[in-house]
């Protein structure tokens, strides 16, 4: 059976530009419009625009535009595994092949919010990109878009749009803002047209939480078994989602998913809610998960399922990170408690040496916050915090430094490579075997900002737990608990 057989589909006037066709925005924006087009909430569809070539179009025009998202997961202690059939988009375009239609699009009355996720590089100026044809960036598009509706309402100030970018970058509104100003001027557009860019549209910088894995390749057709139908572009998902957006003028009215039971937070300030993610979600992964390879296990699930690993995720979550952050208590043990279900997800095997990758910045930049914060706030060292250091130590032990990464061996002799900035391995190649190792990494400021040998107890604690973790990690782990 195909997919056109299964789905009931009402054409709404299209109101949301969508630069990028890929698995995230399809089972996060294009999903939850869904949802809010069934609910009476906002009646309207989407316009997908390929910023490049891309070969799924095809797939696109066969499906009608129609594909199902699989949700996956664990959801308040109960295993999800829920599918939708997304109605929600009615064009695909590639902005090149198709440069008439797409540009076209700006001359809709309906038009009101572009959504984009181009990676972190989309976002990004090019003072060589040319206004004529089609622009290179996606900066450039979307400016020579913007201009084109301007001209085609006469600047009319109604007919601005909410800019929405998800590109997992600091500030992305407020960058692509500057971006698109930046070229306005390269290209000597006229004032009139930068001032209907300030006054009428709004560009707001949003957070973004959901993984998302995509088109299950290898056992497709075991989930279109599932299903009942083939669907060449089925895309899963976890159950959890957050959408933050950050907007200096109410928008909400006009995209009222937060009315509808959808996890998606408006607000004047994003930062709380992206400081709440790194340290939470993130530093629970950066304070776990090297002790958790080095102890035995391979994948984030089964550290949740050990009884140890399990314990020592939670307590430095919920008690030397949680109370560490700048939200009211409750919100944040229920965000974590969030966590924990998706660490727990039976359908995902989430490698803990992937998630090692570049680990010494990312302690920096996930964990330290909340060491410094707990011992500020505490007057002494976040015990777990400190062992999850001496993990690194541990893990990052190896003098072995090859093209490839720095090559390294856990007890029972598993061979893992370490990947960091060259910098960061040879300077553990030269250190490794040093009398003075703890103390030289401690003191190390080029990794930490800071020389961590200033809080007190803090170099002597890491030397003790990285003892104890190099002859026997799990021991180690019951000790740190006990």
């Amino acid at each position: 059976m195909n997919i056109k057989e299964k789905a009931v589909k009402t054409e709404y006037p299209i109101k949301v530009l969508q630069f990028g066709e890929g698995n995230f925005l399809r089972a996060f924006v294009d999903y939850m419009i869904d949802i809010a087009n069934e609910k009476g909430a906002f009646d309207g569809n989407i316009a997908i625009v390929t910023p490049r070539p891309f070969g799924k179009l095809d797939a696109f025009r066969e499906q009608d535009n129609l594909y199902t998202v699989l949700l996956r997961g664990k959801e308040n202690g109960k295993v999800v595994n829920d599918s939708r059939i997304i109605t929600s988009v009615s064009r695909v375009l590639d902005c090149g092949a198709d440069y008439d239609e797409y540009m076209s699009l700006a001359h809709l009355d309906t038009l009101r919010f572009v959504v984009s996720n181009t990676t972190e590089a989309g976002i990004v100026l090019d003072e060589n990109d040319t206004f004529e044809g089609l622009p290179k960036t996606y900066p450039g598009k979307l400016t020579k878009f913007l201009y084109e509706r301007f001209n085609a309402f006469s600047g009319a100030e109604d007919k601005g749009l909410i800019i929405l970018p998800v590109e997992l970058i600091e500030e992305n509104g407020r960058k692509l803002k500057e971006c698109v100003l930046a070229l306005a001027d390269i290209w000597n557009l006229p004032q009139e047209f930068k001032g209907w860019l300030n006054n009428s549209n709004i560009f707001c910088s949003t957070l973004v939480d959901r993984i998302v894995t995509g088109y299950p390749r290898g056992y497709a057709d075991e989930v279109c078994a599932e299903l009942g139908y083939e669907d060449k572009l089925v895309d899963i998902g976890e159950p959890f989602a957050l959408w933050v957006i950050e907007s200096d003028k109410p928008i909400n009215s006009e995209l009222p998913l937060d009315k509808i039971g959808l996890s998606v937070v408006y607000t004047d300030n994003h930062k709380p809610y992206k400081e709440r993610k790194v340290r939470v979600l993130n530093g629970a992964h950066t304070a776990s998960v090297l002790a958790g390879y080095l102890y035995g296990i391979d994948i984030v699930r089964d550290c949740m399922n050990d009884e140890a690993m399990g314990e020592f995720v939670r307590r430095v979550v919920n008690d030397e990170i949680v109370p560490q952050v700048n939200l009211p208590l409750d919100e944040v043990k229920e965000f974590a408690n969030s966590v924990f279900e998706r660490f727990e997800n039976p359908y995902i095997d989430h490698s803990l040496l992937s998630i090692s990758l570049n680990s010494v910045s990312k302690w920096k930049a996930r964990v330290l916050p909340s060491f410094k914060d707990y011992y500020k706030n505490n007057g002494g060292l976040p015990k777990l915090i400190t062992f999850s250091f001496a993990a690194l130590l541990a893990f990052y032990s190896s003098n072995d430094l090859r093209d490839d990464g720095l090559y390294a061996k856990r007890a029972g002799g598993d061979e893992y490579i370490i990947r960091d900035d060259r910098a960061v391995l040879e300077f553990f190649a030269e250190n490794t075997d040093k009398k003075d190792f703890v103390e030289a990494v401690c003191k190390n400021t080029a990794f930490w900002g800071e020389d961590m040998t200033q809080y007190n107890g803090f170099a002597d604690a890491v030397l003790y737990w990285y003892e104890k973790i190099t002859v026997d990690t799990k021991e180690a782990i019951k000790e740190v608990l006990a």
